[in-house]
């Protein structure tokens, strides 16, 4: 395992985290037996990055990771949810109807709590808009969870597809980290946000590396999906995803998967620390942490360029 230093907050993060979303269960298909598997086993392949959120199976996920740093040594994001626990984001824009400091004072210490009372490394608001930087609620409430040792660091998970939307965050230098999605194809965070953050040292956190199982490789116009996916792939979706997928299977070779090319995709970009792909497989955990053994050419990269695809499956 390579390891990168997560911007401001110094801390050195495994190049391959992993995603607690699935874990948790709610939406996915998951059994706490399979992700034990799979957390433990990332954690002796050297991950040592988890990224979970108290809305993952209402705080399910951040217990199995709080089990985990029994055991490890690891490092722990976690994510304070809009106080109507609705995504995507649907609130008013006015902060005081999304985080108020109470709000995320409170949820912090569920997240202290579910995680068996380990301090929280890296805290983040679960999405977040721009025009919300100059208020003050949310920096009084990280203030005062910092004094009381609930968390070290923090930052916000930026909304899906919107990377632009906290750069000015970022510009301000009142947060340490960012989590943006960033794949083979959205690709739009180099855009704008990635330089933002090298300026102003601000880690990144990519997230959905694989477009929620597309760029793992495994999908095929008959699948069938038994979680949430079944709205986020359609048929017609699924059909032109799987043409896309299709169009990148020259990635592959005997040294690599196409999902190990897709964490590689996001590994090459020297803004990001870390990137989460998810996992209840620990045969899945290993390929994943075998990733970072391997880079892409510069002439693959610039030939991945033309397979940027602007959308969002997301929006209803």
């Amino acid at each position: 395992m390579r390891y990168r230093i997560l911007g401001k907050t110094g801390l050195k993060v495994s190049e391959i985290g992993f995603g607690c979303w699935e874990i948790g269960g709610g939406k996915w298909d998951s059994s706490d037996e399979k992700a034990r598997e799979s957390l433990m086993r990332a954690a002796d392949m050297g991950v040592n990055f988890f990224d979970t959120a108290f809305s993952y199976g209402k705080g399910h996920s951040e217990m199995l990771v709080g089990e985990l740093a029994k055991e490890h040594e690891i490092i722990v994001a976690t994510k304070i949810p809009p106080k109507s626990q609705l995504f995507p984001f649907v609130d008013r824009n006015d902060i005081e109807n999304v985080f108020p400091k109470e709000h995320i004072l409170e949820f912090a210490k569920k997240s202290y709590e579910n995680l068996g009372k380990k301090t929280i490394d890296i805290l983040q608001l679960h999405l977040w808009k721009d025009n919300w930087t100059e208020e003050t609620c949310w920096m009084e409430a990280f203030g005062k969870i910092r004094d009381e040792g609930i968390a070290n660091h923090f930052g916000v998970s930026v909304n899906n597809h919107e990377p632009n939307s906290a750069v000015k965050l970022v510009k301000s230098g009142k947060i340490e980290t960012v989590q943006v999605i960033y794949n083979i194809f959205d690709q739009s965070p180099e855009n704008e946000l990635f330089e933002a953050c090298k300026k102003n040292n601000v880690g990144v956190i990519a997230r959905c590396p694989f477009d929620e199982g597309s760029l793992a490789g495994f999908l095929s116009e008959k699948t069938k999906f038994s979680d949430w996916r079944e709205r986020y792939f359609t048929q017609d979706r699924l059909k032109e995803v799987v043409k896309r997928v299709e169009a990148l299977r020259w990635l592959e070779n005997k040294n690599r998967t196409l999902a190990q090319a897709a964490l590689q995709f996001c590994l090459h970009h020297k803004a990001v620390s870390t990137v989460i792909p998810g996992s209840t497989s620990s045969k899945h955990a290993e390929e994943n942490a075998k990733a970072c053994e391997g880079e892409l050419t510069a002439e693959e990269l610039k030939k991945l360029k033309s397979h940027r695809w602007i959308r969002n499956f997301y929006a209803k």
